[in-house]
């Protein structure tokens, strides 16, 4: 499985950006996929989830301005960030997951750098 991010960039505070990230190969029908972020100097985190079926976690940071959806016909993962704020700035990182074994096997794209000037 491979995966492509795209739509990163630099924006003023208060503005919107929207991330995609094309997943192709052999994908699983039970699957997540999800973005996570990692600022300088700090730990990558989720930011957002959503599951083959549907369901949807997103981090309280960002919960009401941020949204997540998936093109399941076209494999591909798409972040609307409205409202960003300086802290939003990291790198953002997409993410794919399948049950394999009673576990997840995992694969991540090579992340889109997202700065939000103030």
């Amino acid at each position: 499985v491979q995966l492509q991010a795209s739509g990163g960039g630099l924006v003023q505070a208060g503005g919107s950006l929207r991330l995609s990230c094309a997943v192709s190969g052999r994908i699983f029908s039970l699957n997540r996929m999800a973005w996570y972020r990692q600022a300088p100097g700090k730990q990558r985190e989720l930011v957002a989830r959503i599951t083959s079926r549907g369901f949807i976690d997103i981090a309280t940071s960002v919960k009401g301005r941020f949204a997540i959806s998936r093109d399941s016909a076209n494999n591909t993962l798409h972040l609307q960030m409205n409202s960003l704020k300086p802290e939003d700035t990291a790198v953002y990182y997409c993410h794919y997951d399948e049950p394999s074994n009673g576990s997840w096997k995992d694969y991540w794209g090579q992340g889109t750098e997202v700065t939000v000037s103030s």
